[in-house]
């Protein structure tokens, strides 16, 4: 039980006793006492004063006194109109630090044997062009929160639904076979990802040159983008693909092969992974036929032009197309399908779909849908929907080529890191190898930082330069502190001093101190949270406020300078527990911590 949790259930017992008041403990408010006052813990004692017939005051001083009467973790108390502050006794925050300290794995609940299984779909690219920015917030926040989960006790599966086939996949391989000359990853020296989406591109640039050409000649702009000579080639190549021809299927594994491999290095070097890839060309077939089976049981309608709608007036919602009038499929009908072969092929409990927000309509009317199918976990689907990434010169345009190339951002991190500790002098004791890895874990750690301590899902603007500081609220700030208290710990170590043993619980320690022992116990219930509310910022924002307080202690006071050697141990052990849930914290955001810099 942690303090906050510890005090709710001291409260409960000393109104029942006081005033024969029964009281849930989840309604008892307690909240880190401000620093102009004396105490740890503050309890608002406001709802139970009126019940008690007494002021605020009165009530929280007759509480006070029976706490510290009877309890002897809280040494004393005082009261400020209806908030009563409690002192907690030094005695407790060592034997709390002992616990941490002793706990390997604390604040994280391992999954058991019989757990639950929540299934996290991120990542979601398409086959047409390289991962940008946005894919890396999206990727970025799955990965975490799926750490996340798996340290509140979930079984986690994670997936990932690839979109290979669709007209966007047709038009790059147009382009590539009208324009391309045969160019492939070895002969041009790019990555398959980046090839392709340079043929997305390509195609853009000449079916725009298409469309101002049927316009000179007297069409609208609407005639013009439907009547283009590449538009109606790359429908034909779609349809072509959906009845398999030959030719098209082998230009379509030919290319998609050439992306997934530079998909593979750029996953690779974010350091994210999946446990299961679906690939839209092998789920859109059960998609059609639950669309049929819809049809057949009168939840959806076939038009004249023999197009599958659904009509979702009833649920406050329009019409959605299901099926085209040529047959092919639409996402939607994708999505129904790899819902339903997930749910065949594990038993989930829960499933998540991280997508931005302006898939939000799209989510409502596939949880609809489902429900219409008859599948009782249709309704339970959860729409992670977070926000949008912008850089400051506003947003990217893919068809443009105006994005911002994950593999790009990620190899200007490294550089700048690298660049930023040389001339800081993080660097000069370190080999060439060493170097490398910490620009590296520093460069990403600060990348990935920035980006998971904003509120999900709030849109943010991504700014490099911003993110690459060894000051303020940034990865680089966090790991540069972690190496830190390793170079202490190492320090030690040499000098043979030994602080493993338990904590003399006698020992006088100062407020800063016990207060960084607060903070370390309060992360269980931030993980915790953090699983509750899918947020991988209220992880960054605790790691934040726990690494600026070590500093200042740090600051503050001697560690292995110490005299008293009681006093030392205590300082080695509370720096030691600082920087394992550093490197907990860091990890559950998918960021490594370097062990020196």
């Amino acid at each position: 039980m942690n303090l906050e949790a510890t005090i709710q259930s001291v409260v409960a017992q000393s109104v029942k006793t006081l005033y024969n008041i029964d009281i849930e403990t989840s309604q008892i408010q307690i909240q880190k006492t401000k620093k102009e006052f004396e105490g740890d813990i503050t309890v608002v004692v406001f709802p139970f004063a009126k019940a008690a017939r007494k002021s605020p005051e009165g009530a929280g001083a007759e509480i006070g006194e029976f706490i510290v009467a009877n309890n002897a973790m809280v040494s004393k108390f005082n009261v400020i109109k209806g908030f009563l502050n409690l002192s907690i006794t030094p005695s407790y925050w060592l034997e709390l630090l002992n616990s941490i300290n002793a706990d390997e794995h604390f604040g994280i609940k391992l999954p058991s044997e019989d757990a639950d299984t929540m299934m996290i779909e991120y990542s979601s690219p398409n086959t047409n062009k390289p991962l940008h920015l946005g894919h890396i917030r999206n990727n970025l926040l799955g990965f975490s929160i799926a750490e996340i989960q798996k340290a509140n006790g979930w079984k986690v599966v994670k997936t990932n639904i690839v979109n290979d086939r669709g007209i966007h996949i047709c038009k790059s391989m147009l382009a590539w076979k009208l324009f391309g000359n045969g160019e492939t990853p070895q002969s041009s020296g790019m990555k398959g990802d980046h090839l392709v989406g340079k043929y997305y591109v390509v195609f853009d640039k000449a079916y725009k040159a298409e469309i101002k050409a049927l316009m000179e000649k007297g069409m609208t702009e609407e005639e013009a983008k439907k009547n283009a000579p590449l538009i109606l080639e790359a429908q034909k190549m779609l349809l072509a693909w959906e009845n398999n021809d030959t030719e098209v299927r082998q230009l379509w594994e030919t290319m998609n092969a050439w992306v997934y491999a530079g998909f593979d290095e750029t996953y690779k070097q974010m350091g994210v992974d999946f446990d299961k890839i679906y690939y839209e060309s092998q789920t859109y077939l059960t998609g059609k036929s639950e669309v049929e089976r819809g049809v057949a049981e009168k939840s959806f309608y076939q038009r004249d032009d023999s197009s599958v709608w659904a009509d979702l007036t009833a649920d406050g919602l329009d019409e959605k197309l299901l099926l085209r009038a040529d047959g092919t499929s639409v996402y939607m009908t994708q999505d129904i399908g790899t819902a339903k072969l997930r749910y065949n092929d594990f038993d989930i409990k829960k499933m998540v779909y991280v997508v931005g927000n302006e898939q939000n309509y799209h989510f409502q009317v596939l949880s609809i849908l489902l429900d219409k199918l008859g599948y009782a976990w249709g309704k339970d689907l959860v729409h992670f929907s977070y926000g949008m990434v912008e850089l400051p010169e506003g947003k990217m345009k893919s068809r443009e080529g105006t994005v911002v190339d994950a593999d790009d951002l990620m190899a200007e991190m490294i550089d700048t890191a690298r660049e930023t500790s040389m001339e800081l002098g993080k660097l000069d004791n370190c080999t060439p190898e060493e170097i490398e890895s910490i620009a590296r874990m520093v460069g990403l750690g600060a990348l990935k930082y920035f980006i998971l301590k904003v509120d999900p899902r709030k849109n943010m603007t991504f700014n490099p330069k911003e993110s690459i500081d060894f000051n303020g609220n940034t990865g680089p700030f966090i790991q540069y502190t972690h190496a830190r208290i390793k170079s202490v710990l190492r320090k030690a170590a040499e000098q043979e001093i030994n602080f493993d043993a338990g904590l003399n619980t006698s020992l006088v320690i100062s407020e800063k101190e016990s207060y960084l022992i607060q903070l370390l116990s309060a992360f269980p219930a931030v993980v915790k949270e953090a699983g509750t509310e899918f947020s991988p910022a209220l992880i960054a924002n605790y790691e934040y406020e726990l690494v600026k307080e070590f500093n200042q202690f740090y600051h503050d006071f001697s560690i292995l300078k110490e005299e008293n050697e009681a006093l030392k141990q205590f300082r080695l052990v509370l720096s030691a527990s600082v920087a394992k849930v550093i490197k907990s914290g860091m990890q559950l955001l998918g960021i490594e911590v370097p062990e020196r810099m």
